[in-house]
């Protein structure tokens, strides 16, 4: 795989019920788990449902965190995408379990990128790519 970056997937349990239905708290949490990863925080979008529970995504330069909370279980269900090497989404996940006062943590780390028959690891933005915008889309 010629791979362009890492997904995490995370399964938090055991988790502060009452934090995992306080957006604000949560919001707060996620930006400042991108930031201890060394992301660049692009934008964010929270939604709360209802009777409980809310998901999230923080945009950032290098792919996204996304969270999606179960309260009445105690769960939340946690992606960690990062591109590049200068981004560390394990220093993420750690953060983010210790924040929301989480027992129990299960992650799958995959590769993503271009099936190849190499394993090697390609530039995220190769500066020289000679494509516009209109020509990508």
């Amino acid at each position: 795989m010629k791979k362009l970056g890492k997904h995490l997937l995370a399964e938090f349990s055991d988790c502060d019920k009452k934090l995992l239905n306080d957006i604000e708290a949560i919001t707060v949490i996620l930006n400042e788990s991108a930031r201890q990863s060394g992301a660049t925080i692009v934008k964010t979008v929270f939604h709360e449902y209802n009777p409980h529970g809310l998901s999230g995504v923080v945009v950032i330069a290098e792919s996204h965190l996304s969270i999606h909370t179960w309260p009445e279980y105690g769960y939340a269900a946690v992606d960690f995408f990062t591109c590049g090497e200068r981004v560390d989404p394990w220093k993420g996940c750690r953060y983010l379990k210790k924040a929301l006062n989480c027992k129990s943590m299960q992650t799958r780390e995959l590769a993503r990128g271009i099936p190849s028959e190499t394993d090697e690891v390609i530039p995220h933005k190769p500066l020289n790519a000679g494509l516009s915008n209109r020509e990508v889309a």
